[in-house]
């Protein structure tokens, strides 16, 4: 039996994606896992009046359950409207599906958004399955993105060696016949908290910290220019804070040389067409910073909801900050009051 999103309250990244390409924002793309990841998401989107997709991978469809997710998602529509945001726009979305059957399942289970990632096949087999999905997911009104270059970095099942920017040249003829919604392409951000190897870096004299290789906004132009309006999301985008993996190192953690993509070029992104970006690796290094600090102090817990608000309440400072200081989505839902 399907469940239609909209019975769940959802929406899908259409009229969202539209007003923040015009008004040069992004939206937040954040994956959640688990109870305390959602709460820090709903609370702090809700309290900034931002629009909101909550990512699952294929992943954590495992790790949760697909049944318990979708009620989730219902959950967190009316938490929202608890927290005094009385028109939420939330999204369900499937992070990184690598086949139709996930893509379909999703689609029939009430996500409003799937991703389909064919980035790793050759050219003509990625459009003809986003092509297949797309075909599936409009029936339902459920928007599609798809993927056009790889990533490189580890994030779940999905690895690659090396990355391969997006080709501009190719865009046009990618979005017309498969007819996605959105685009993500790769100019340089990266799965995981390591998205470079040191080698690919330079050291920071005064702090002896990596610096990564920065985006490249050139490939970005190329694309915008072919594709005017065109919604484009950057994967692999968490910027992975120092000071999260300087708690987590402190007490225990070995993260030697994790690195990320620096707020500020994020933030150049997000002024364009760029209007979705996935942070994921923050999140995990917010939560366990909190666990491991709290239990570091407090040898003596053992209960979950002891360490569980502490990363709870980090994750929330984490998010809010994305969305006011990186992505400018606060205060950008279609209905305020």
């Amino acid at each position: 039996m399907a469940v239609s999103y909209k019975d769940l309250g959802l929406v899908n990244t259409r009229d969202m994606f539209k007003r923040a390409v015009s008004g040069g924002y992004a939206i937040p793309a954040f994956n959640f896992n688990n109870l305390e990841q959602l709460q820090a998401i709903i609370t702090a989107s809700s309290e900034l009046k931002s629009p909101v997709i909550l990512q699952v991978s294929k992943g954590a469809r495992n790790y949760a359950n697909a049944t318990l997710l979708r009620y989730m998602a219902e959950g967190a529509v009316e938490y929202a409207k608890e927290l005094g945001c009385a028109h939420p726009e939330i999204v369900l979305h499937l992070d990184h599906g690598d086949t139709f059957e996930l893509c379909k399942d999703c689609v029939d289970m009430g996500f409003s958004s799937v991703m389909i990632d064919g980035s790793s096949l050759p050219y003509e087999e990625n459009i003809a399955l986003a092509k297949k999905v797309v075909d599936y997911a409009h029936q339902y009104d459920v928007t599609v993105e798809a993927e056009l270059g790889v990533l490189a970095g580890v994030e779940d099942d999905v690895v690659a060696e090396e990355s391969h920017y997006t080709k501009p040249e190719e865009v046009i003829d990618f979005s017309q016949r498969t007819g996605c919604d959105s685009l993500a392409i790769s100019i340089g951000t990266s799965h995981g908290a390591y998205k470079f190897t040191p080698e690919q870096c330079t050291r920071d004299p005064k702090t002896g910290r990596l610096v990564p290789p920065p985006l490249a906004f050139d490939v970005l132009a190329e694309i915008e220019k072919k594709l005017p309006g065109f919604p484009i999301v950057l994967h692999g985008s968490s910027s992975v804070p120092q000071e999260y993996v300087d708690i987590i190192n402190k007490f225990g953690g070995n993260l030697p040389n994790a690195v990320g993509i620096p707020e500020d070029q994020l933030r150049r992104a997000s002024k364009s067409a760029v209007c979705k970006i996935n942070i994921d690796s923050d999140s995990r290094l917010a939560y366990t910073a909190g666990v491991r600090k709290t239990l570091a102090e407090h040898p003596e817990y053992f209960d979950p909801r002891q360490y569980g608000k502490v990363a709870r309440s980090y994750m929330i400072d984490l998010y809010k900050s994305k969305i006011t200081d990186v992505l400018g989505s606060d205060n950008k839902l279609a209905q305020l009051d």
